[in-house]
């Protein structure tokens, strides 16, 4: 049983603005991930699934509620050990890249190297990035699929055990968004980390195996999804 509890959400509320502008974005949210699993939270603009990423990767946090990840509440740590926990604990891939632009690739994804105690090998990472002979190149010699091939690569070398992606596929087009996809399957197969995804790309459900669908605040549905397919089975 504790596997299904890695990550578990108990009565996470938050609110935005105050009097007439208040906003209750999230209204009380409840599920648990197991260690391992690819979650997708769906749902439209607005329905509180980036908000609610935020409060997980400790970016923002919630008015009430808490998160227990592997046993700690998240409201204990101090802002030290708060800290200390995004730095070991958790990678983000975002819609934008963030890459710093006058270090070269290979020098991008070490910069996650130093935030960890177990980083992967970096020239292992790189060939399963398809970025082994891209290595030396900077961020403007690259396309937009390359350069987030490069933001995950930073994200997962310090080995997190959960990697949070806020709409890794926005800007891209169809057939790197597949290609990127692929990839963070690869990644979440290959070593294991729990992946928790953001997307309001409906046909992503079906390579997850865990999926959450927001709307207005509250969760719609909670599902196991036992049809899973393949990343580079999946068309929109």
């Amino acid at each position: 049983m504790s596997e299904k509890k890695f990550l578990q959400v108990k009565g996470l509320k938050r609110t935005f603005g105050s009097g007439e502008t208040r906003q209750e974005v999230l209204k009380g949210i409840d599920f648990s991930v197991a260690k391992g699993e690819f979650c997708v939270l769906l749902g439209p603009s607005g329905s509180g699934k980036s908000t609610l990423l935020n409060i997980l990767g400790g970016i923002d946090s919630a008015d009430s509620g808490e998160i227990i990840i592997d046993g700690d509440r998240l409201e204990d740590l101090g802002e030290k050990a708060l800290t200390n926990y995004r730095r070991k604990h958790l990678g983000y891939v975002f819609q934008m890249y963030n890459l710093i632009p006058n270090l070269n690739v290979k020098e991008n994804i070490e910069t996650g190297v130093y935030l960890s105690d177990k980083p992967l090998d970096i020239d292992e990472l790189l060939k399963i990035l398809g970025l082994f002979e891209h290595r030396y190149k900077l961020p403007n010699q690259l396309s937009g699929g390359q350069q987030q091939r490069v933001s995950i690569g930073r994200a997962i070398v310090k080995n997190p055990d959960i990697l949070l992606c806020d709409e890794p596929t926005g800007a891209l087009d169809y057939t790197t968004s597949k290609e990127i996809l692929q990839l963070i399957e690869q990644v979440n197969q290959k070593y294991g980390n729990t992946v928790i995804m953001v997307t309001h790309n409906e046909a992503i459900r079906n390579m997850a195996d865990h999926i959450i669908k927001l709307r207005d605040g509250v969760i719609r549905h909670d599902n196991i999804n036992t049809k899973k397919i393949k990343a580079s089975e999946l068309e929109w």
